[in-house]
């Protein structure tokens, strides 16, 4: 295992791009959410949740997290390096494993950069608001697990912008779905199914028992679907590579 680790941590960090996308992840986040910060008026300061404004710039994160997990693998498929690594790395489980600690370990790395950096800007520019620790885990939590996701969809479709293209549509146009739903209660199911929309309630301080999902529940709905897509993935690999 640990030379698979050491051969996945190698072609993470010398593919081009990898370090410009794990920067641009934090720089995103902080900079979304430094804007979102300095953008709440003072008339709606008293209402707003502050906690989970000073944290929107992970909306904008997550997609590059999403991309980058889609290139860990789907790369491989797309250069055909993939024959080599299975080489390499006769057990897919293996394999795949070594994938998802490496990309795990480094989204971490970017996703507390980006979150503390929102954070800190939070509170020099809203002051006011109270900081709480779940919505700061849980939002690092939730970009590993968007990172997870992305692997997950990238193994089993083989094509990286396949894979970004299915994840964003499930974290932005869901959404939007949801809301054009006229029927309320079909509207709150579909937020509490769906990835991003009940991942985030683990960002919510305010007004809890208005959500279409708890907040900790929310990110087990992400969880879920992280590792659906892992096992997807995993059957894809084994099966079609074995």
């Amino acid at each position: 295992m640990r030379t698979a680790l050491h051969a996945e941590w190698t072609k993470l960090r010398t593919t081009p791009g990898t370090w410009w996308l794990l920067l641009g992840a934090a720089a995103a986040t902080i900079g979304l959410s430094a804007f979102a910060s300095g953008a709440v008026s003072c008339a709606v300061r008293c209402s707003a949740d502050l906690g989970k404004v000073s944290l929107t710039g992970v909306q904008l994160g997550q997609a590059v997290i999403a991309i980058l997990a889609a290139l860990v693998i789907g790369n491989e498929y797309a250069t055909g390096m993939v024959r080599v690594s299975l080489a390499a790395v006769p057990r897919r489980t293996r394999l795949l494993a070594s994938k998802a600690a490496v990309l795990l370990a480094t989204t971490t790395a970017a996703s507390v950069v980006g979150v503390a950096g929102s954070v800190l800007a939070g509170r020099a520019l809203l002051p006011a608001h109270e900081f709480v620790w779940r919505p700061v885990v849980g939002s690092v939590l939730y970009l590993e697990l968007i990172a997870l996701l992305s692997l997950g969809l990238a193994t089993a479709v083989r094509s990286p912008a396949a894979a970004a293209g299915i994840v964003l549509g499930l974290l932005y146009a869901w959404p939007i779905l949801a809301l054009a739903m006229s029927d309320k209660t079909w509207r709150r199911h579909l937020e509490q199914v769906g990835p991003g929309t009940a991942g985030s309630a683990v960002q919510a301080t305010k007004d809890l028992a208005a959500l279409p999902i708890q907040p900790w529940a929310g990110l087990g709905v992400l969880a879920l679907w992280a590792l659906g897509a892992l096992l997807l993935g995993w059957v894809v690999l084994v099966r079609r590579d074995g």
